[in-house]
């Protein structure tokens, strides 16, 4: 038993080994093509990880349909891309059955026929911009990995990663995505401007003609294993309070929360915010190389995952306090 155990554990440290060496090949591939964005693609590989999806918000122009393809480019998945629009339908997402004529018993009868949701990485284009009944059609993908239609229910093949970017500038016409939709979502990334030196390299790059193509770094069995080592990896009791603390702090009312969260804070996070820092924190040990999590782990990922799960009341409005930095005074106080 002991040297069954001791394999098994030699083996769970190589791929772990593994996955560090992919982690920085992945970089190193993406920075080929994506200029300046080096923690967003971290974020978005420990929410893949962490078997979460992950929600984009920023302006047009960012790259982030592009970040999106060459992720997928890079692991060897498949990439598809539904562009959210206010006539949409859950079937146009999910499938829906046709009649085909089956020259075996000589009748017409009905065949489910998969829509794009059916794919390795899905990039939900603008989704606040789709009536909330195909908003749920995507919810039910996410939170089950099945689509229901007629009756049946067909499952969809993990690895399975939504991203969903909304657009904050404009929003006429949108249909803004519930608090409890909104916590499905692992992780919350905001895609900022680029820099000075970011922003004239892409000029640069892409007014040439200049092609980049990208190899593949992992395929899709080696990215089934290390999903499924995720959780085994290592907690240990101080980064598992040190979670909870967050958490609870950022609800007002609750003993020991901080001044701020008293003052602008209507709703806190709530336990599955607990979860997914564990969760994810474990996937960002295993990327940097790790067998077990650390607190800096923890607090890499708050934000994240705390930015759509705290909602702040009206002082916080009138005063422009925004979600980001009453989040950044909450882990101020955690490590005080």
């Amino acid at each position: 038993m002991k040297t069954a155990e001791h394999a098994s554990t030699q083996g769970e440290e190589e791929a772990i080994a593994r996955l560090k060496e992919a982690y920085e090949g992945i970089q190193r591939q993406l920075s080929q093509r994506i200029i300046g964005q080096e923690e967003v693609i971290e974020q978005l590989l420990v929410c893949f990880f962490a078997g979460g999806h992950c929600l984009l918000i920023g302006v047009p122009g960012l790259a982030k349909t592009l970040i999106v393809r060459s992720l997928a480019e890079v692991m060897s998945l498949e990439f598809r891309r539904i562009q959210f629009t206010p006539d949409l339908m859950p079937s146009d997402i999910t499938g829906t059955d046709i009649i085909n004529f089956d020259p075996e018993p000589g009748e017409r009868v009905f065949k489910f026929v998969c829509g794009p949701v059916f794919a390795h990485i899905l990039l939900a284009d603008e989704i606040n911009r789709t009536p909330p009944k195909t908003q749920a059609a995507l919810m039910e993908a996410m939170e089950e990995y099945q689509v229901t239609c007629g009756g049946s229910r067909f499952e969809i093949e993990k690895p399975f990663f939504v991203l969903a970017t909304q657009n904050p500038i404009e929003q006429e016409g949108t249909y803004p995505l519930p608090a409890a939709q909104l916590d499905r979502f692992t992780f919350n990334i905001n895609l900022g401007y680029p820099d000075p030196k970011s922003e004239y390299e892409i000029a640069l790059r892409t007014t040439s003609n200049l092609e980049t193509r990208l190899e593949p770094v992992l395929g899709l069995e080696t990215v089934l294993n290390l999903l499924g080592l995720v959780r085994r990896v290592s907690i240990p009791e101080e980064c598992m309070k040190l979670a909870v603390t967050i958490a609870r702090i950022s609800r007002p009312g609750n003993d020991g929360c901080p001044q701020v969260v008293r003052d602008y804070v209507q709703w806190g996070a709530g336990p599955r915010a607990v979860q997914c820092m564990i969760t994810c924190g474990k996937a960002r040990a295993m990327l940097h190389g790790r067998h077990a999590v650390i607190p800096e782990d923890i607090f890499a990922t708050a934000l994240p995952i705390m930015r759509h799960r705290i909602i702040p009341n009206y002082h916080a409005e009138a005063e422009s306090i925004s979600t980001d930095r009453i989040i950044e005074r909450i882990l101020e106080h955690v490590k005080s």
